[in-house]
């Protein structure tokens, strides 16, 4: 162990590796002389503990800043202490655990400092989509440190003591920290969208376990399956009344119900998440118009994508494939939001959304829950775009737009020469409805594969999911997609 063994970066480590499973890794390494002295200051392990370990017996690396030496500022010889783990955790094709406390770039060893910062990042750069990579930001992440986050896959805050930024509050025109801290874990998990868990110390600590505990080691591997306790064949009570809150609809359907929602706090009308079916990590996208905290309803939104919800989605579904985990979709949509602020994105998002869902690979089952209208439905998993498996519910809508609305347009003439207008549209609805709108009708066009009772959700989808285990598709040969 380094000198600095006591300190709360080694106390982290500690706390979330396996009891003793600890090995430090350059415990003697210490800040290289410059042109500045700085021969007379003790760093010990140059401010950052680097080493191996596991968690739930599973093998991963993890270094940890300390902001007690030279206030865990990134130097020349730190950055090449966590790029000699990133080298280790290629190499055995584990993850990489990063415990975040630095004051940034350090000052006295300049261009060295920033060579150090670039070669972190090409390392982070070669192991994406090999490796899971995971940031826990428990004091200040700015400048450089803020751009290594960003690249990794997954971001926990700690909310009270946590800072992240590029440019600090302060130093940005017209805003001062009291007036919006653009720096918090509050703003960056609902605003920016970069942190997808916040807590106090000891939760992050045991969030990350989870989800090392759920996730792929690399790759290549698939031994992150666990054996099921619960029955396949369960009914899922009440879970025609989730519709809205497909938070709850993806608990209903998972083992034990098991659900880890990412950036829950970033645009909620667009879930994302992890759940088990049959013991295999499933990837989850759902439409949310509703939001019930101990059975009251919270929050409502409209059944619409917008810009925001395209990039989280797009950005989830991106990483389960690289990973191989296959993608369940609850589909609840009948447009796109019609506001100034997303139509700045929203072509462009759902561009990336719509290519994500073409472009993977993995397993995708796809659930029309209620309502799936327009482009926004083709771009939600559809079988246009290459779902493997469609089902939708009995009472589920589907077409180019409410059939209500198709109808007003259709019949507009008879509609305003009619004495009963209401009764006609009503009539009109039910017709158009059966002929082109209903579940039955785009099962006989074959966009649907079968229609499901909604209790049947959880053994119809593992079922599917299981004929699809083994999966193979030829793609065109090019060197990447460039949406």
């Amino acid at each position: 162990m380094s000198n600095s063994a006591q300190t709360s970066a080694s106390s982290r480590i500690a706390a979330l590796l396996d009891e003793n499973s600890f090995v430090e890794v350059g415990a003697y390494i210490t800040a290289r002389s410059t042109d500045f002295n700085m021969t007379e200051q003790e760093t010990p392990a140059d401010g950052v503990v680097t080493g191996y370990g596991t968690i739930g017996g599973c093998l991963v690396y993890v270094y940890s800043q300390d902001a007690s030496v030279l206030g865990g500022s990134m130097g020349e010889m730190h950055a090449k202490k966590i790029c000699n783990i990133y080298s280790m955790a290629m190499k055995m094709g584990a993850p990489v655990i990063g415990l975040v406390d630095c004051a940034g770039l350090r000052l006295q060893e300049a261009t060295d400092a920033l060579d150090g910062f670039g070669k972190l990042y090409l390392s982070q750069t070669m192991a994406s989509g090999v490796i899971p990579q995971i940031t826990a930001i428990f004091g200040t992440c700015g400048g450089g440190m803020a751009v290594s986050a960003g690249i990794t896959d997954f971001t926990f805050m700690e909310e009270k003591s946590g800072k992240l930024f590029v440019n600090s509050p302060n130093a940005i025109d017209g805003n001062y920290k009291e007036k919006c801290d653009t720096s918090s874990a509050d703003f960056q998990s609902r605003e920016s969208g970069l942190v997808d868990f916040t807590g106090d110390e000891d939760s992050i600590i045991a969030q990350i376990r989870a989800l090392v505990s759920i996730l792929p080691a690399n790759n290549e591997d698939d031994m992150s399956y666990e054996e099921c306790q619960d029955d396949l064949n369960r009914i899922c009570d009440n879970i025609e009344g989730c519709t809205g809150d497909t938070a709850l609809a993806l608990t209903l359907i998972s083992d034990n119900s098991f659900f880890m929602e990412v950036k829950k706090d970033y645009e909620p009308s667009m879930v994302t998440g992890f759940i088990r079916l049959n013991g295999t990590t499933i990837g989850c996208v759902a439409n949310r118009t509703e939001i019930y905290e101990n059975g009251e309803k919270k929050e409502t939104f409209e059944p619409a994508l917008s810009g925001k919800g395209c990039d989280k989605a797009a950005d989830f579904i991106n990483f389960c494939d690289a990973f191989n985990i296959p993608v369940l979709t609850l589909v609840n949509v009948k447009g796109y939001k019609a506001k100034m602020c997303s139509e700045r994105r929203i072509a462009k998002a759902a561009a990336r959304l719509t290519y994500a869902y073409a472009n993977a690979s993995v397993p995708k089952v796809t659930v029309i829950v209620k309502e799936a209208f327009g482009s926004a439905y083709l771009t939600m998993g559809s079988k246009s775009i290459g779902a493997d498996v469609v089902y939708a519910w009995p009472d589920a809508v589907i077409g180019m737009m409410n059939p209500s609305e198709a109808v007003k347009i259709m019949y507009a003439k008879e509609i305003a020469a009619s004495g009963d207008a209401a009764a006609l549209i009503n009539e009109k609805t039910a017709e158009y409805t059966a002929l082109q709108s209903s579940a039955v009708a785009a099962a006989k066009r074959g966009y649907v594969d079968d229609i499901i009772k909604a209790g049947e959700t959880r053994q119809r989808v593992i079922a599917a999911f299981e004929m699809l285990f083994t999966k193979r598709e030829d793609r065109p040969s090019k060197k990447h997609g460039t949406v």
